[in-house]
């Protein structure tokens, strides 16, 4: 199941926690539409990855220190994060491409 993150302690909890599993981050917004079309996809790569991946949301109205500390400026815009480092990100609603940068960061 994806996880919908609180705040910035909570987020930062989350990456601890998933050790050395690629952590997929969702910054979202209520109101996007590109945003819900995708939520289905993210909802089946975290079934389909579960042993690779933890995939989490922010809504950047609800936790805008976290959208300002990762320079977040349209939504969906994805994070790709390994050992709390960023190794990929990008922006869009583009299922194909974040299976694809799913499949490449979670080896």
């Amino acid at each position: 199941m994806v996880y919908m993150v609180k705040d910035s302690e909570d987020f930062n909890n989350k990456l601890e926690a998933a050790g050395d599993q690629l952590v997929v981050v969702d910054f979202f917004a209520t109101w996007c539409g590109p945003c819900k079309v995708i939520a289905p996809k993210l909802e089946e790569f975290q079934n389909k990855y579960a042993d690779k991946i933890v995939v989490v949301k922010v809504d950047v109205d609800e936790c805008e220190e976290l959208a300002a500390q990762y320079n977040i400026a349209s939504m969906p815009t994805f994070l790709f994060i390994k050992k709390k480092e960023v190794v990929a990100q990008f922006s869009g609603a583009n299922p194909e491409k974040l299976e694809n940068f799913i499949q490449q960061h979670s080896g």
